[in-house]
């Protein structure tokens, strides 16, 4: 998760739903019993607090709480699926492009470098889909690990007193959690770093075997060219293509950016200001 973004003030102030209100009263009852330089708590046990979540609740309250819940877990569904239908576009667009080039030994290489760029379009669509499915799917997360699991464990289940009011602030103000090159980093190490491996290597097999097959290495790199480009600037682009995806998959990965918090630092991170991106202002 990216690192949020420390401010103050109050960050209620255009909250108007009942949902937005109902939180907000909760979270600001927890922020009295904080200190004003710790506005987060660690986690803690339910014994330690005294009480459990659920308590902090009315009948009607906890009944709104459980219609948000089963909101957001089918909005988390529905934009899980839009991600199954970009890859499956991705992966029957290869399909094709692997038909079309070794249908017959005089069909032009070119085609698998086109498709692998145009399934790279659909990895950036899946990316910023990425990117609002990581929204929802962390309100359903908070939900389920700091109302849902304490409230059926015993006193000794761990949750984070502060989440209603981080829960409030994240309602009123949704903001993005990942860059859209991490979500498509993401995207490309889960699904579409195989279907660039087919693609690249189906176009060296294609390049050695049609129209007859050969080694040398010369004829190899003629063979790659495409109509008035010729087959060292083509083959230039695509190494150029394949590296630019491997040092994106790459540097989105590595453990010591500061894009993800670990669990303990995501919960205690300070509460969003209302300023700032707003999804749908």
């Amino acid at each position: 998760m990216a690192s949020a973004v420390r401010g103050t003030g109050n960050p209620f102030g255009r909250g108007k739903g009942p949902l937005s209100r109902m939180l907000a009263r909760r979270g600001h009852q927890q922020e009295r019993l904080m200190p004003a330089q710790e506005p987060f708590m660690g986690v803690r046990t339910a014994q330690e607090i005294g009480e459990r979540p659920s308590e902090r609740f009315t009948n009607a309250e906890f009944g709104l709480l459980a219609h948000l819940y089963r909101g957001e877990i089918y909005r988390s569904k529905i934009w899980r699926q839009r991600l199954d239908t970009t890859t499956n576009w991705a992966v029957g667009t290869a399909g094709i492009g692997l038909a079309a080039a070794f249908g017959h030994h005089t069909s032009s290489p070119i085609i698998l470098p086109l498709t692998a760029f145009l399934v790279f379009t659909f990895l950036i669509i899946e990316g910023r889909r990425f990117r609002y499915w990581e929204i929802w799917q962390r309100w359903v997360r908070i939900l389920e690990k700091h109302l849902g699991t304490p409230s059926i464990g015993d006193e000794t289940t761990l949750y984070h007193p502060g989440w209603r009011h981080h829960l409030a602030v994240e309602i009123q103000t949704p903001r993005f959690y990942l860059t859209l090159w991490e979500a498509i980093g993401n995207r490309l190490r889960r699904n579409y770093s195989f279907l660039f491996l087919i693609l690249g290597t189906a176009w060296g097999a294609k390049l050695v075997l049609h129209p007859s097959v050969t080694f040398q290495r010369q004829e190899v790199v003629a063979r790659a060219a495409a109509g008035p480009v010729s087959g060292p600037v083509v083959l230039g682009l695509v190494l150029s293509f394949y590296l630019l995806l491997f040092l994106l998959a790459f540097l989105t990965f590595l453990p010591e950016e500061p894009w993800h918090l670990p669990p303990e630092q995501e919960e205690e991170s300070v509460s969003l200001p209302p300023e700032g991106l707003d999804l749908f202002r």
